[in-house]
């Protein structure tokens, strides 16, 4: 199917292509029945930082932007519609401008290691 098409079928796809062409890669974690349950995207900034989105429906998506140490520091967040997430996403600004955030305002869990 082309984007187009799917978008037509569902709008609330065209956010998910915006950051696609942004350069952002996707993966579908969870699937029932050959349909995707969950999507998971990121995208990795070449200094260490990155952005990542969880869409379970056009409802229910969240995105954070992390630095690159260990564990990783959370400086921005968005949760809500997948379109309003989609939007702060595509204004946020590359780590490097002047205006991105850069505030860990909270810490994702360090990675288990045995």
């Amino acid at each position: 199917m082309s984007d187009e098409a799917a978008v037509r079928a569902f709008p609330a796809l065209a956010g998910l292509v915006a950051i696609r062409d942004a350069g952002w890669q996707f993966v579908h974690r969870d699937v029932a029945d050959g349909v995707p349950t969950q999507v998971d995207g990121y995208r990795l900034w070449s200094d260490g930082w990155h952005d990542a989105i969880r869409v379970r429906n056009s409802t229910d998506a969240m995105a954070l932007r992390a630095d690159g140490n260990e564990p990783p520091g959370i400086v921005w967040e968005r949760a809500g519609s997948l379109s309003d997430v989609v939007e702060g996403l595509l204004s946020l600004p590359a780590p490097t401008q002047r205006f991105a955030p850069c505030l860990v305002v909270a810490s994702a869990p360090a990675l288990w290691t045995p």
